[in-house]
């Protein structure tokens, strides 16, 4: 009888042990689990500096000064990017395991084919993130996590923003053209001291600003034009707070550059202020299809964008929709229509 009481008894430590061993288990496991989704940064504000590094093993680095992001040079990058990446360090979530029998292969794959992402906290490396192919249903992203605690995960796990059904890597890029700063001018009405736009082939459509103490002077191709509402001319200088460039030029060769560079602008415009002048060549772009321009005539050109040359000598794509406003002063001033062709006015 006791020989079955002290087995019995046994037998009860023994289960004990194991339903204890199991539960441990269980927990060191959800903290594994844990640290291999946590990639989120609670406080986007401690962030000091990101380091990307894309499939192609291109770099790009972007550090915080003061309130503002640049490059590693100090340079002035794209704050709505800079926005874009620390929306994502926030608001990324767990989105799902992947299927056993998939997890060696996309171990494998994204050890080889990733975009690499270090963040630094404080000044402090915190995170790493490594991000491989799209979800399944493409409403999220593979990826591996590196911490300092923790070291790196061994299995990749699928992530995705909160509120969003989509891609995550397409908001962390290396090219230093995409980062590129899109202002052009950026100007107060009290500074700009002169406006002039001309047209090499409708000269009817060249005008100039000039301030003279605190009047302005309206000119056509250097007559003064009559009738000159100043409230139009302080909403049309008014226009000149925000200008910014489409993009970088990512379609053209250094050849087809500069063959555009030495072909006729169709408009030379040019802004003088109380510290700079800002001069900018206005160049179509052709299309293989009629569109109609802003008078309704039917033209082989795109009349969404064209190329502008920068004070700098840069060639960037800008949108029609930005500078007719600035370059179109009949807009603003209609008793210029006086002097163009009887087909184009009344339009």
């Amino acid at each position: 009888m006791k020989k079955k009481v002290l087995i019995l008894g046994l037998l009860i430590l023994l289960l004990g042990a194991l339903a204890w061993w199991a539960i441990d288990l269980q927990g060191s496991q959800k903290a594994s689990d844990a640290r291999a989704f946590n990639f989120k940064i609670e406080d986007t504000t401690s962030v000091s500096k990101i380091i990307i590094t894309d499939a192609f093993g291109q770099q790009f680095s972007i550090h915080k000064k003061g309130k503002k992001w640049t490059d590693a040079g100090g340079g002035c990058i794209s704050q709505t990017n800079v926005s874009l990446i620390l929306e994502a360090l926030n608001k990324i979530e767990f989105k799902g395991y992947l299927p056993q029998k998939s997890e060696k292969r996309f171990t494998e794959l994204m050890a080889t084919s990733h975009i690499k992402v270090e963040i630094f906290q404080d000044g402090d490396w915190t995170k790493t993130w490594y991000l491989g192919p799209a979800t399944s249903d493409h409403y999220g992203q593979i990826m591996l996590l590196e911490t300092a605690d923790d070291g790196k995960s061994s299995a990749p796990v699928m992530m995705k923003i909160a509120g969003l059904n989509g891609l995550i890597d397409p908001r962390f890029f290396a090219d230093p053209r995409q980062w590129a700063c899109t202002e052009i001018m950026a100007l107060q009405l009290e500074d700009i001291i002169g406006v002039k736009a001309r047209f090499y082939q409708e000269s009817y459509r060249n005008f100039e600003i000039q301030r003279l103490a605190n009047k302005y002077a309206v000119t056509q191709n250097g007559q003064k034009l009559i009738s000159i509402d100043t409230t139009n001319i302080y909403r049309y200088l008014q226009g000149f707070q925000k200008i910014h460039f489409e993009q970088k030029n990512f379609s053209l060769s250094k050849k087809q550059v500069d063959s555009v560079k030495h072909s006729q602008p169709f408009c030379f415009f040019e802004v003088k202020t109380k510290y700079e002048s800002i001069p900018l060549k206005l160049f179509r772009i052709k299309s293989k299809e009629e569109q109609r321009n802003e008078f309704g005539q039917l033209v082989n050109m795109d009349m969404n964008s064209f190329w502008c040359q920068l004070p700098d000598g840069d060639l960037v794509r800008c949108q029609y929709f930005v500078f007719n406003p600035l370059i179109l002063g009949h807009v603003y001033f209609p008793a210029m229509e006086i002097n163009f062709p009887d087909s184009l006015k009344s339009r």
